[in-house]
């Protein structure tokens, strides 16, 4: 094939791959509980990101998995939404949704206290690599509907965000006018604070798995952020703050919104 007719084929790829029911987006939007409460202009522009995710990125499953189109809109939408008001130039770099069926097994490299490297084995329901695809269990995807503050797609697509500064740490490059010193002031604070209350057995309405590292609690509070809001803001008020500037949403004030009819959307 010569190039005009590789763009030609490609195109109409990218053109099948938008294609979608009426029924099926409509059945994928009002299943997700996540999506009630965007207005008529929100909800217009999270359909046409939707789009264009499905254009630049794709959904790859394996181990057998059966991907429908419903579930590649319900997996899209809540992938879309933290970028949301920020542009899916957020997600340049990677290409690839990697799906499992369930729980996958995640092996690595650790170095232990005397030096000696070993291979660490662990069951996983997401993973996000650096430089790489994201990883994700659809039984944990199908599992995370309800608004519990537990998304894997929202934490994982969060340290993808956190990793446009080159780090994955915690730390996302931050918009003009935002201060970096609050920014990690206010994070290190509540870290802390989280990490004692763990440690003093407490049975914390955050997720504890955040005091992994601060980039696992930049994580698991995006997810608190836009799933449980009220929750985060009761527990650390200035991180709801900082990540309501940084993600350009309020999700709280939305949260009392009526949700609208999927198929208005498109």
């Amino acid at each position: 094939m010569n190039r005009l007719t590789d763009w030609w084929h490609s195109r109409r790829r990218v053109r099948e791959r938008a294609r979608f029911s009426d029924a099926d987006w409509t059945h994928a939007w009002e299943s997700l509980p996540l999506l009630a409460g965007l207005n008529s202009a929100e909800s217009s522009q999270l359909g046409d990101l939707a789009r264009r995710f499905l254009h630049d990125k794709t959904l790859e499953p394996v181990q057998g998995l059966r991907l429908t189109d419903r579930m590649r809109l319900t997996i899209t939408f809540q992938a879309c939404l933290p970028v949301l008001e920020l542009g899916l130039d957020w997600y340049q770099g990677w290409y690839a949704v990697i799906l499992y069926p369930d729980a996958f097994i995640s092996t690595h490299e650790v170095m232990g206290e005397d030096g000696v490297v070993g291979v660490e084995q662990e069951a996983r329901s997401g993973e996000s690599w650096e430089h790489g695809p994201v990883i994700l269990s659809w039984s944990d995807i199908r599992a995370g509907t309800r608004l519990d503050g537990d998304n894997v797609i929202l934490h994982e697509l969060a340290h993808k965000l956190d990793g446009c500064s080159g780090r994955i740490n915690g730390c996302p490059p931050l918009h003009a006018g935002m201060s970096g010193a609050a920014w990690k002031r206010v994070f290190a604070g509540a870290f802390d604070d989280l990490c004692r209350r763990v440690d003093q057995g407490e049975d914390t309405p955050i997720d504890p798995y955040a005091t992994e590292s601060p980039a696992e609690f930049f994580a698991v509070v995006s997810e608190a952020f836009f799933e449980v809001p009220a929750l985060l803001v009761g527990e650390y008020p200035d991180v709801y703050a900082q990540l309501s500037a940084f993600y350009r949403q309020d999700p709280l004030r939305r949260q009392n919104r009526r949700s609208r009819p999927a198929r208005e959307a498109r």
